[in-house]
């Protein structure tokens, strides 16, 4: 997925209102953990089983040309849903739409046409991603949320996924609902020549391409992010590693989470690698407290937006 530049509005350290999920959410919690970083490599990569996925970014070529922008601008993207005000999410979602409505063309394996903004499409991107995350957050980080937390999550996923194309009957709405839904969409799920080299690519980034801070990361992240995947993936991705090495990485990542996870510590490992990405996350990190003490939906938010463009402030 190709996320916005986020020129459209100016980060400030004054939101309009608490966003969608606001203080406490277990939203806030897994999205702003540094697990969150092991989850989005997992997620872009499990994007390339989606065979329409896989030819909208071959097609565009961004994360060959530009895989620092290319990555920084969509995990900044999901950040932005998970922590911005209302308004800042859903202008990012608009604009992300607008450019997703430009990646179309013909999906070399099936011969049909593909579209990026495609609702299966979407689903699959945004149920990787929230899954991806708080699976790797469970793995690595603070553990399971409570049965409490776990349900407010995928009902807090099930209202972010409204800035995409999906159809709301189609989001899982809990963790019964995910394994449901994979079930569902693995005898669609393959790889191919293209759909392997986006994986390999991702899982590690060549020398040259990006800064050396991130290069060693994707490297430093890639067997924890593949300790998480189920075998029949890696082994279709071609990319599976020895049992004792996913027994090895878990105390390793573990020890690296606990140690940067200050808002301080989180904001240095993103500093120089992922800059977008930390410019929101230091905008939500020194947020004063927002102009409206409330939490809202995309609807709402949507609707005032409406009713400026009819009636603008005098």
């Amino acid at each position: 997925m190709e996320g916005p530049t986020m020129a459209i509005r100016e980060l400030t350290t004054t939101p309009e209102d608490y966003g969608f999920f606001g203080p406490g959410s277990p939203t806030w919690k897994v999205w702003t953990s540094p697990t969150a970083l092991v989850g989005f490599q997992r997620s872009v990569v499990l994007e390339h089983f989606d065979p329409d996925l896989t030819a909208a970014v071959a097609d565009q070529r961004g994360i060959y040309t530009d895989p620092v922008g290319r990555l920084d601008r969509t995990l900044a993207y999901f950040l932005t849903v998970a922590v911005a005000d209302g308004r800042t999410a859903v202008e990012a979602s608009d604009f992300l739409m607008k450019v997703h409505a430009k990646a179309t063309g013909i999906e070399p394996v099936s011969g049909k046409r593909y579209s990026a903004n495609n609702p299966a499409s979407q689903l699959w991107i945004h149920v990787t991603g929230w899954h991806s995350v708080l699976k790797c957050y469970e793995k690595y980080g603070p553990g399971p949320l409570t049965p409490d937390e776990e349900r407010r999550y995928w009902a807090e996923s099930v209202l972010a996924a409204e800035l995409q194309t999906c159809k709301p009957s189609d989001v899982p709405a809990s963790r019964d609902d995910v394994r449901d839904y994979f079930a569902t969409v693995r005898p669609a799920l393959c790889t191919s020549e293209r759909a392997n080299e986006g994986m390999h690519y991702l899982l590690r980034v060549p020398r040259g391409k990006g800064s050396a801070r991130f290069w060693w990361a994707s490297r430093f992240m890639a067997p924890a992010t593949i300790a998480t995947l189920p075998k029949w993936m890696r082994e279709l991705g071609g990319f599976d590693q020895p049992g004792v090495l996913d027994r090895a990485v878990v105390p390793a990542a573990r020890l690296a989470v606990r140690a940067s996870s200050s808002p301080k510590a989180k904001l240095a490992i993103l500093s120089g690698a992922l800059p977008m990405t930390r410019r929101t996350l230091a905008a939500h990190v020194r947020a004063e407290p927002p102009v409206r003490a409330e939490t809202v939906t995309p609807a709402q938010v949507r609707e005032r937006l409406e009713a400026s463009r009819v009636s603008p402030a005098k």
